[in-house]
């Protein structure tokens, strides 16, 4: 069965969704199927019950989990003002738009015994699929889902996904140093599991209640593969945590870190969640090594050479160093032509040029599109990766490709819902879609984990620009303000701050940062300082004016 809606296709048979011009976009396998049950239950509320119980049979997951769902959908049927996906407080979930279907007469899944399939006269619209009704309907959706959710998952996350059990986790107790650390302890244990559990390729098992030993992980009927561990104790205004990883079969100890985090004036929720942020970003990404098919040893270890060599001439911005790596990778990629690690840093390298116009642009676009193809390739061999989808992400969002951008974000959390750089990207694809609000929840969200902790001038920055495109200036002045105390070489920090202060009326203060952000960034006009407006919204093209209307103001050249 086809489903129309909005312009949209959603074909279950070749697990796609489509858009007007016939493109299809990539979801991933949940989402799809909380889409194909919103498609197949037009104008009716589901309850969040119902969609996490038909998705997510017998297991238990938060209600996180079907948020993210919900925002990939609405990210790929452009529907920022939510007029597709409407939320209906206190119930649930409705999708309201006109849905046509038509029967392509594909095998169909045997339905339950207690569900009836109608004849075949279906009408060309309507709202209840399949000429069912109520709970009917939604039955015989999760059966449809059942049976293409293994069709869905199969292209999107490689081959041999299914055939090995996903490795178990047991989340150990963390013990607290001293009887003060120990509410602490617990609190950063809960957030852990529940983070863990929101990881697709691995599940996760908690110890029996008031349990502290390894033993009643082990004695589990689904025993696990895996048991984390830790410590917790307060080094002066520190909190420090030293955790492990075990292979439960043999006790060995495979990976141990560290993770500290600064008290302060922070609450105690923050503290907590930048505390099971910390290790939880550091072990998904330890957790998802293990997980990957590796290439052989000796070419994995001669791409990682090549790759940190290279990544160190990319941190510089050197035209010559750029050319010296650009001429290393090449060759690398010769001698390993599948090696993903060696395609994605390949394809960052390439963008870096881009981004610095050392193309012209006759041959930047020719390299932008190879630097795409490169990285689809290295998302075909290891398509769970978090580093092949963190890179994916970056780059459609450094190409203006928003909504696909949002789409490869989210999957980079589904393996890692931590990892603050994708909540960064994430943010920066919402803005130029005029999706302020959600915006500046994705940079807070960020903040909260504050993982890595060296990025974190960069989601204060993006706080303060969702603040300032939502004409909240007083509000956007202290995360800019913090922004910049941590990184004051960033010109465009600078201006932007200049704009803030130049709509309060505090022009003086709007001239002095202008001055100083124009000699960090010589050559600034109003014209350049902007991200280019392929792809944005209107209402992203308002709000700029605005802003660009008040840095005229304070004197910043127009051309």
């Amino acid at each position: 069965m086809l489903f129309r809606f909005a312009g949209f296709e959603l074909d279950p048979g070749r697990s796609e969704l489509r858009r007007p011009g016939g493109e299809a976009i990539k979801l991933r396998p949940k989402t799809f199927a909380i889409l194909a049950l919103f498609a197949a239950s037009p104008g009716r509320v589901l309850s969040k019950q119902e969609l996490m119980g038909a998705v997510w049979p017998n297991v238990h997951v938060g209600d996180d989990s079907l948020f993210q769902c919900i925002r990939e959908i609405r990210a790929a049927l452009d529907d920022g003002d939510r007029a597709i996906v409407k939320l209906v407080s206190g119930r649930g979930y409705l999708f309201d738009t006109e849905v046509s279907t038509e029967a392509l007469g594909t095998p169909q899944p045997v339905p339950p015994a207690d569900v009836v399939i109608a004849p075949a006269a279906v009408p060309a619209t309507s709202r209840r699929p399949f000429g069912l009704s109520g709970p009917a309907a939604f039955a015989a959706v999760a059966v449809l889902g059942a049976a293409f959710g293994l069709a869905i998952a199969a292209p999107m996350f490689g081959p041999g996904l299914f055939t090995s059990r996903p490795p178990a986790i047991a989340v150990m107790p963390i013990t607290g140093a001293e009887a003060d650390t120990v509410p602490t302890a617990a609190a950063v244990t809960i957030r852990l599991a529940d983070g863990l559990a929101k990881i697709e390729n691995i599940r996760v098992v908690r110890p029996e209640a008031g349990s502290d030993s390894l033993q009643a992980a082990s004695t589990r009927p689904a025993q696990a593969d895996f048991t984390v561990s830790g410590e917790l104790r307060k080094a002066g205004p520190t909190w420090e945590l030293r955790a492990r990883l075990t292979r439960t079969a043999t006790q060995e100890v495979v990976w141990s870190t560290p993770v500290s985090v600064e008290i302060g004036e922070a609450d105690s929720g923050l503290q907590e969640s930048r505390l099971a942020a910390g290790l939880g970003d550091l072990l998904a990404r330890r957790l998802n090594e293990l997980v990957q098919a590796r290439p052989p040893a000796s070419a994995d270890g001669a791409a990682k050479g090549v790759v940190e060599q290279a990544t160190a001439q990319i941190n510089q911005t050197s035209k010559e160093r750029f050319a010296a790596a650009l001429t290393m990778l090449e060759k690398a990629l010769g001698d390993y032509p599948d090696n993903a690690d060696i395609q994605v840093a390949l394809a960052a390298q390439q963008l870096r040029g881009i981004q610095m116009v050392w193309y012209s642009p006759a041959d930047a676009a020719a390299v932008e599109k190879n630097a795409k193809a490169m990285l689809e390739r290295a998302l075909r061999t290891r398509p769970n990766s978090i580093p092949v989808l963190q890179a994916y992400c970056r780059f459609l969002n450094a190409t203006n490709e928003f909504v696909e951008s949002l789409v490869a974000c989210a999957r980079t959390l589904a393996f890692d819902p931590w990892d603050g750089m994708a909540l960064y990207h994430m943010g920066l694809s919402q803005l130029p879609l005029g999706r302020f609000e959600d915006a500046l929840t994705t940079f807070k969200q960020a903040d909260r984990f504050d993982t890595p902790p060296v990025s974190r001038w960069t989601w204060l920055l993006g706080a303060g620009v969702s603040y300032l495109m939502m004409g909240r200036d007083e509000e956007a002045l202290p995360w800019l303000e913090r922004s910049i105390a941590i990184t004051p070489a960033s010109g465009r920090s600078l201006i932007l701050l200049a704009a803030a202060y130049q709509r309060l009326g505090r022009t003086d203060e709007a001239h002095a940062a202008l001055t100083q952000g124009l000699k960090l960034r010589p050559g600034s006009t109003v014209s350049n300082v902007g991200i280019p407006t392929k792809n944005v919204s209107a209402a992203y093209m308002e709000a700029r004016g605005r802003i660009e209307q008040a840095l005229i103001e304070a004197g910043l050249p127009e051309q």
